[in-house]
């Protein structure tokens, strides 16, 4: 039997072309083509850097920024107060779709954000991140502003308060206020056009007369955003006549401080009565003639006798149930009968108000 001859693998040398090997020696690419690539790709990359750089200076690019990098007072707020079931709603809303619009920020330099608007939903990330625990309530979204001075800023907050939420007219005096005494605007004419440029002349006009009620009373009030706009126009109105009002007002708030807008309001209309005018001191009397012998002699006249008073029938016939006619302030009531006869009546009707009621007719009447 002939014996088997064990083969081996192929050499892969033997199976090389010699004419490839010595092709590959001499091939290059072209030298222009490597730099026209090279340059494509580099202009490629500078294009795509150049795009997000701009959308990012311009606000166009949505950020995710750690709250704690957020200055919230970065602008003095328009906003007097929050509805607790206000910020309970956006609360819900974040928890379960997470945050929809994103806020505006300044760049501040240093990892610092200034915030311009969105002062509901910072608050509102920073109550769940508190509640809850959850690392995503740590970042907010925003878009990055940059104003070229604070008044586009404040313009800016105001603006978007007054689509989102809408402003009382106390609050959108107070920020007219609070922008020109910050330097924002050089005086309340100037900050009130600007700021509030869309309004019409007449809603500008009604912002100014609550200007007189910020600047007196900013701070005594407690629900100042709940002044109606009938109220604080009179209260405006009594302020530049007479300012002994808020001095009333200020102590009735201080004696009796309201737990309820609608408390306060009460006290915002008893403070808007008229008040009793002062009682003219008395004439001097005259000095008494000399004593001669003979009037002491004669007795002294008797003293005239005072005829009976007569008093009033403050009430008339025919008294009016509670609540009846028209209601002049709350609590209290005013009707008219037809033979010219007035009725009060009310839980409103104590005896101050009496008291004070009756020493204003006398000094009138």
């Amino acid at each position: 039997m002939a014996k088997r001859k064990r083969l081996t693998p192929a050499n892969p040398v033997y199976m090389e072309d010699p004419a490839a090997q010595v092709a590959g020696m001499f091939t290059r690419s072209a030298p222009i083509a490597d730099v026209a690539r090279a340059a494509s790709n580099s202009a490629a990359f500078e294009e795509m850097a150049d795009t997000l750089t701009r959308a990012r200076t311009e606000g166009r690019m949505v950020l995710s920024l750690p709250l704690e990098g957020i200055d919230i007072g970065y602008l003095v707020r328009d906003r007097v107060a929050v509805d607790d079931a206000e910020m309970e709603t956006l609360k819900a809303s974040l928890r379960i779709r997470g945050q929809q619009t994103p806020v505006e920020v300044a760049d501040l330099g240093g990892g610092r954000y200034g915030l311009i608007s969105g002062w509901r939903r910072c608050q509102a990330l920073r109550q769940l991140a508190d509640e809850t625990g959850e690392v995503r309530f740590t970042q907010v979204l925003a878009l990055l502003r940059r104003p070229d001075q604070a008044s586009d800023a404040y313009l800016a907050m105001v603006e978007e308060n007054e689509i989102r939420v809408g402003l009382s007219y106390y609050e959108r005096a107070r920020i007219v206020l609070k922008s020109v005494e910050q330097g924002v605007f050089d005086s309340r004419k100037t900050a009130l056009q600007q700021l509030f440029h869309a309004a019409s002349r007449a809603k500008r006009s009604k912002i100014g007369s609550f200007l007189g009620i910020v600047e007196v009373m900013d701070g005594v009030l407690r629900f100042p955003e709940a002044l109606a706009e009938r109220t604080g126009l009179t209260l405006s109105r009594a302020l530049e006549d007479d300012l002994d009002i808020a001095r009333r007002l200020m102590q009735a708030l201080a004696a009796e401080p309201p737990e309820t807008p609608e408390a306060e309001q009460r006290l915002i209309q008893i403070a808007l009565m008229p008040q009793p005018t002062p009682q003219e001191p008395a004439s001097r009397a005259p000095e008494a003639a000399p004593v001669t012998p003979q009037a002491r002699v004669m007795p002294p006249p008797p003293a005239p006798v005072p005829a009976a008073p007569v008093v009033p029938q403050t009430v008339p016939q025919g008294i009016p149930s509670k609540g009846a006619g028209e209601e002049i302030v709350p609590g209290l009531w005013l009707q008219r009968h037809s033979d010219g006869a007035l009725t009060l009546s009310g839980p409103g009707l104590n005896e101050d108000l009496r008291l004070s009621l009756t020493q204003w007719l006398r000094g009138v009447i």
